[in-house]
């Protein structure tokens, strides 16, 4: 391999930006935060507590994120005989050798307490009889170090305990806004927010908050695939801005796909209800149609595996049977446990005419956490000045190739409390407060053709068959031409006719998907090796000595890919300089 390097530079933005209509209307404040979910509540609440003008800013109403459809619960060592340690240790197992050590550490270190915080805010989690957490196990983990709350509701509990503070609070919020890309100012540190306000916020059409400080917690791009356990609004909006502004993007190949989801049909589309690893936790067994429990033999932990190996288990399995399914036995829970620890998965099931207390349940794997992203340092801070991230969209270096199970909620909480307390430091430092964004105005004409709104399920589509859970080189390339084919027809419509699409939330939707699913499929066909969640059927094996690294992309002002690699596991600092050379050829964006 050719082209490695180790740098970063300060990014000052492409000049690329979304065709929409000037903002009619603006908002200042000293932070704006995108998101509403434990990342970007948390974030606002610990701003607004520093003394800070907080705004925040979501894509419909504020428990809508993917924090509310969380089942299984947060990890933390809480547990009696648990240690930071412990967890450290099965976080960087699972993470197939391309965590962050120092990030990892924060996680582990930090997250008992951040939990307590959480608690203290007003979260209700499940109590033992003796009155401490009751806590379960998942995949990857050794020990019961699983808080949840509901039985396996956590993620609306969490949910709503932080919406109830921002209201209690009083914190401004735009609901129901689609975000569209990163003000900066003459020097390209970060000036605010552009938004589109779809009709039922507080204003009208396209808008913006002028804030020195940005944090992107707008969660991940389960959109991108046909089935996929995320809501309809995760669609990689912060990912697609990130890149428009300049920022660095990594490990976005490494796409988790959870072993258990509801299987509905073959032609089942968009957001698919979840079967939590908690119910394999609690003891039940993945299963074939004959009964056969084939992950036991496959790994030491059998159906607890990390997720990575559980996914391709079921899939395997799928391919030698040529079945479209397997199946999760847990009748041996009774009704009495199915009802009271998972009442929310009992009700999906019935509902689509599965009774688990008396069948097994149909399963497979589907698109469910995105494991890259941004790239941050360990305060948060991306490579443009003054744009942080957190949660999903964020790549902290925490997940490395595989997210050890229930360790998203708990990056949320840890460094959105980062973000906040960077943020605050600065403020008491530079005199943020005083400091008015003057925003660069963007260029008139729209560097960025807006695609037709069913592109959205050809995209789909091509990345399901090409990227899922098996990839190869064919189908891998075959998904970069095809990626290719749909820009090129909106490029070559808007070059010939000077117009674009309609701009609407629909249009600017199908834009950002392809942006990162172009992204992605780039970083996976690059990287020739199988690596926790990137399963290469072509490179069947993990290559420690050339692809123990991280692929890091950057979007160039003339719309092409900068693809390079680290030297290390280990994440560069976000502002050191020179940039690297391209890894590969650079790709038309």
């Amino acid at each position: 391999m050719t082209g490695k390097g180790t740098g970063s530079d300060t990014a000052t933005g492409t000049g690329i930006r979304l065709h929409a209509p000037a903002p009619g209307w603006a908002l200042t404040a000293d932070v704006v935060v995108v998101g509403s979910g434990v990342a970007g509540l948390t974030a606002a609440l610990r701003c607004e507590a520093a003394g800070l003008r907080t705004i925040v800013v979501t894509k419909a109403r504020l428990d809508d994120g993917s924090t509310r459809w969380a089942q299984g619960g947060v990890a933390a060592a809480l547990g009696e005989g648990d240690t930071p340690e412990q967890h450290l240790d099965d976080t960087l197992v699972a993470g197939a050798g391309l965590c962050d050590e120092e990030a990892v550490r924060i996680l582990v270190t930090e997250g008992p307490d951040a939990v307590r915080r959480l608690i203290a805010t007003g979260a209700h989690f499940d109590e033992s009889s003796e009155g401490g957490l009751e806590l379960t196990r998942e995949g990857g983990h050794h020990r019961r170090r699983i808080a949840h709350a509901g039985g396996d509701a956590t993620g609306a509990e969490i949910s709503r305990a932080l919406v109830e503070a921002v209201r209690a609070r009083g914190l401004r919020t735009v609901e129901n806004a689609l975000v569209l890309d990163l003000l900066t100012d003459a020097e390209g540190r970060t000036a605010g927010v552009t938004l589109h306000v779809m009709g039922e916020g507080q204003h009208d059409g396209v808008g913006a908050v002028h804030a020195p400080a940005v944090v992107l917690a707008t969660g991940g791009m389960g959109q991108v695939y046909s089935a996929t356990t995320n809501p309809s609004v995760s669609t990689g909006d912060g990912v697609a801005l990130a890149l428009r502004a300049g920022a660095e993007i990594s490990d976005l190949e490494f796409v988790q796909f959870h072993p258990t989801v509801l299987f509905l049909g073959p032609d089942a589309e968009g957001q698919q209800p979840l079967v939590s690893e908690a119910v394999r936790g609690e003891g039940a067994h993945l299963v074939d149609a004959d009964g056969v429990r084939f992950m036991v033999g496959q790994h030491e932990l059998a159906e607890l595996a990390p997720r990575d190996i559980v996914a391709k288990g079921i899939t395997r399995r799928m391919l030698e049977q040529d079945a479209e399914h397997m199946f999760l036995d847990a009748r041996h829970f009774g009704a009495d446990m199915w009802e009271h620890r998972f009442p929310t998965i009992l009700a999906a099931c019935r509902a689509h005419g599965i009774d688990p207390v008396t069948e097994p349940v149909p399963v497979a794997p589907a698109a469910h956490y995105a494991s890259g992203g941004v790239r941050t340092d360990p305060r948060g801070r991306t490579t443009v000045p003054g744009l942080y991230a957190c949660g999903e969209v964020a790549c902290t270096g925490v997940h490395g190739a595989n997210r050890l199970a229930s360790n998203s909620l708990l990056e949320g909480l840890v460094y959105a409390e980062r973000i906040a307390a960077d943020i605050a430091a600065r403020h008491a430092e530079d005199g943020l407060h005083a400091r008015v964004p003057q925003p660069v105005p963007h260029p008139e004409t729209p560097a960025h053709p807006l695609l037709a709104p069913e592109t959205r399920f050809a995209i789909q589509r091509i990345m399901t068959g090409g990227a899922g859970v098996l990839r190869s080189a064919a189908s891998l390339q075959a998904a970069a031409e095809q990626l290719q084919r749909l820009h090129t027809d909106a490029r070559d419509s808007l070059d010939e006719n000077g117009k674009t699409s309609e701009p609407g939330v629909d249009t600017w939707e199908a834009t950002n998907l392809l942006c990162v699913a172009r992204v992605l499929v780039a970083a996976a066909l690059l990287r020739e090796e199988t690596r926790g969640c990137h399963w290469r059927e072509d490179r069947a094996d993990r290559d420690d000595e050339q692809w123990r690294r991280h692929i890091v992309v950057r979007l160039n002002p003339d719309r092409t890919l900068a693809v390079r690699t680290t030297d290390t596991a280990d994440f560069p600092p976000t502002s050191r300089q020179p940039h690297a050379a391209p890894q590969s050829r650079p790709q038309e964006q």
